[in-house]
């Protein structure tokens, strides 16, 4: 069987970027993280070994699920943490207080309606790179130096 094709490459977070993401989130051992095309799951595996969070990572690459998961066992959060393979525009993530996001500008935009009709009030949306066009940020901030001088936005709903 063919796997669906994604929408978008499978480009890895930079460490530095990771860090300052979760930081953003103001994660709390209470939140429930939720990384839609979390590839390789290292945004959710710091996560839960740095701040103690739960989550849910949700991706359409069976081989990076199945690495992501080998890599949760290995850092010790694999009971904290369950990798799904499934379509991002139609997972489920009303228990998500915490949302990461590294997805292209049209991919953005074609997500928010989901986010804004499935999260509650307080959720963070945390995005790597590029924008929600005119939904404007809470947070902007730019990484300089970096890895790639990334750029972060968050927006709280």
């Amino acid at each position: 069987m063919a796997h669906p094709r994604p929408d978008i490459a499978f480009i890895p977070t930079p460490s530095d970027a990771v860090a300052a993401m979760l930081a953003l989130a103001e994660l709390t051992p209470a939140d429930r993280v939720y990384d839609l095309g979390c590839g390789d799951g290292r945004l959710l595996i710091q996560a839960a070994t740095v701040y103690g969070v739960c989550g849910v990572g949700i991706d359409i690459n069976p081989d990076l699920l199945a690495q992501a998961r080998l890599d949760a066992e290995a850092a010790g959060v694999g009971d904290r943490i369950t990798f799904m393979q499934g379509n991002l525009f139609e997972a489920d993530v009303r228990q998500a207080t915490v949302v990461l996001i590294y997805l292209l500008p049209h991919l953005n935009l074609r997500l928010r309606p989901h986010l804004l009709s499935q999260l509650q009030p307080g959720a963070r949306v945390i995005s790597h790179q590029f924008d929600m066009d005119d939904w404007i940020p809470e947070t902007t901030i730019k990484l300089e130096p970096s890895e790639e001088d990334s750029v972060l936005y968050r927006w709280r709903i």
